[in-house]
């Protein structure tokens, strides 16, 4: 089972990418559960979702406390939030940030980057810091734990040909690191 936590804003449409991610999986034959948690609603408040998928039942319904992947879909959350509590070993990290990675400082237990500057895809192409989509092509790119046209499929249902073309724009100037 991998199991991921997304760290974003009210309005920013973390849940929503968590329900994306869940969809893609099942599209796939697998299964899959999203949690959202929030504190204040309110636009711009810190907002996390929880997000397990597995190739057999889930059975947990809670919280991710020890998550194979962390998406953080606004970098300024990470002065408000702890977004590396609880970390596994190998994981995966999905950032949006226009820091170079050499100027990065991540905790040890993490041992692949994705990053994108998906605030500015989305203004340029919404006019809008929406970067959910942008940030689902980043995780495809980061992870290959979903299928793009799964991902790009459900975007476009939901949101329309702009936002399904931001996840093939994202997965295509993602830059992937591995980390030894």
């Amino acid at each position: 089972m991998k199991e991921i936590r997304l760290h974003g804003r009210g309005g920013m449409g973390t849940v929503k990418a968590a329900e994306v991610i869940v969809y893609a999986n099942v599209a796939k034959g697998g299964y899959g559960n999203s949690i959202p948690f929030f504190g204040f609603e309110r636009q711009g408040a810190p907002v996390t979702a929880f997000v397990r998928i597995d190739s057999k039942p889930i059975r947990p319904k809670t919280q991710v406390y020890e998550p194979d992947c962390i998406i953080i879909m606004d970098p300024t959350i990470q002065n408000a939030v702890d977004v590396f509590e609880g970390i596994r070993e190998n994981s995966v990290l999905v950032l949006n940030t226009k820091e170079d990675f050499a100027n990065l400082s991540l905790p040890a237990n993490i041992k692949k980057v994705a990053l994108i500057d998906a605030t500015t895809l989305a203004l340029e192409l919404l006019n809008k810091p929406i970067t959910n989509t942008a940030m689902l092509g980043a995780f495809v790119k980061g992870t290959e734990w979903v299928n793009l046209s799964d991902v790009v499929s459900k975007v476009r249902e939901n949101w329309g040909d702009l936002n399904a073309d931001i996840v093939r724009k994202a997965y295509e100037i993602t830059k992937v690191y591995e980390i030894n």
